[in-house]
């Protein structure tokens, strides 16, 4: 089997970046600048002259209004979420082949990246400490990666008012940043729980790639 094809996005040029990581095929990375963007500002502007042509292609008012109305809940919890320190959030679509079903299903998740400060300690511990300071972690799993010591871990809860009544599935990575100051979590969330080993897997694979140091030399 040949390796992956993995594409430079223009991101890795990016000096200040904290990490850097290979998106996993199947997931659409959210613009949340655009997006969150302040009103009246250029990128407000781009989001939308972006969203004219659906408003435009929509059957009727009542359309574009709930149309309208979901584009700023989606908004409220990308806000929800960088308040609470994310960095990046992309969305997964994949087919439920694995059974080899024809009319396999849609299946849905979130992939998100969240730092944390940490009080300086060893990388392990506060990788360690990440999944023992709270309650519901299971599956609790030690690895070591390239980027360095991390911990993989799975919860499992009601979802929020916003989504549908289903389990949330969620798996971690906690990966204390070189700097023993900060932490970032790798999430990907999703409600097919029945697939929690395929989601583990990918996250898995994300997380091999992640680096904290420049990989391709470009600040050398």
């Amino acid at each position: 089997m040949s390796n992956p094809t993995i594409a430079i996005d223009s991101s890795v040029h990016d000096a200040e970046s904290a990490l850097w990581f290979a998106e996993p095929p199947g997931f659409v990375s959210l613009p949340l600048d655009a997006l969150l963007a302040e009103p009246g500002s250029a990128d407000a502007g781009a989001l939308r002259a972006a969203v004219a042509p659906l408003l435009d292609a929509a059957p009727g008012e009542p359309a574009r209004q709930r149309f309208v109305a979901q584009v700023a809940q989606g908004q409220q919890l990308l806000s929800a979420l960088c308040g609470f320190g994310t960095v990046y959030c992309s969305i997964g679509l994949h087919r439920d082949d694995v059974d080899g079903r024809e009319a396999a299903s849609p299946l849905f998740s979130l992939l998100t990246i969240t730092w944390h400060d940490t009080n300086v300690a060893p990388r392990a511990i506060t990788a360690a400490r990440a999944v023992t300071s709270v309650s519901g972690h299971s599956n609790v799993a030690r690895v070591d990666l390239p980027c360095g010591p991390g911990v993989l871990s799975e919860t499992t809860s009601a979802p929020p008012p916003a989504l549908p009544p289903h389990p949330l599935l969620q798996i971690h990575a906690h990966l204390p940043h070189p700097d023993c100051k900060r932490i970032a979590v790798f999430t990907l969330s999703t409600g097919a729980v029945a697939r929690r080993g395929e989601y583990r897997g990918v996250l898995r694979q994300v997380v091999e790639t992640v680096r904290f140091e420049d990989p391709v030399g470009v600040g050398a």
